[in-house]
């Protein structure tokens, strides 16, 4: 599993506002799975198992993020409005509708690779 280091990203975000050049896209490589619950987020809006939304621990609420499943190479395109996943190891929660059109959902996770848009 791959992740970035938190205070590097922060700089080379940071950098980039200063300078007035675009933030570079960040990606992360690790492990996902699916989630469908009818209650909150942590964004305040409902969850909807059949949207294309993803929990993520940092990530701002509202960043889309392209998710690649590395066992079988289908993509998917997500709004994160959550925060997760609790599991260690995982970098990423998707919705249901997600992790099928990723072709997951029977096995329960996948690995993935994940950039933000």
């Amino acid at each position: 599993m791959v992740e970035f280091a938190r205070p590097l990203a922060a700089t080379v975000v940071a950098t980039a506002l200063l300078t007035g050049l675009a933030a570079p896209a960040l990606a992360q490589c690790g492990s996902a799975s699916w989630y469908a619950l009818n209650s909150r987020t942590a964004s305040g809006e409902r969850m909807n198992p059949s949207a294309m939304t993803a929990a993520h621990r940092s990530l701002p609420f509202g960043t889309k993020v392209k998710v690649t499943n590395q066992r079988n190479g289908k993509s998917v395109v997500v709004r994160i409005n959550d925060r997760g996943p609790f599991v260690r190891g995982r970098v990423i929660d998707l919705s249901k509708a997600a992790a099928r059109q990723l072709g997951f959902v029977g096995a329960g996770h996948t690995k993935i690779c994940m950039a933000s848009l």
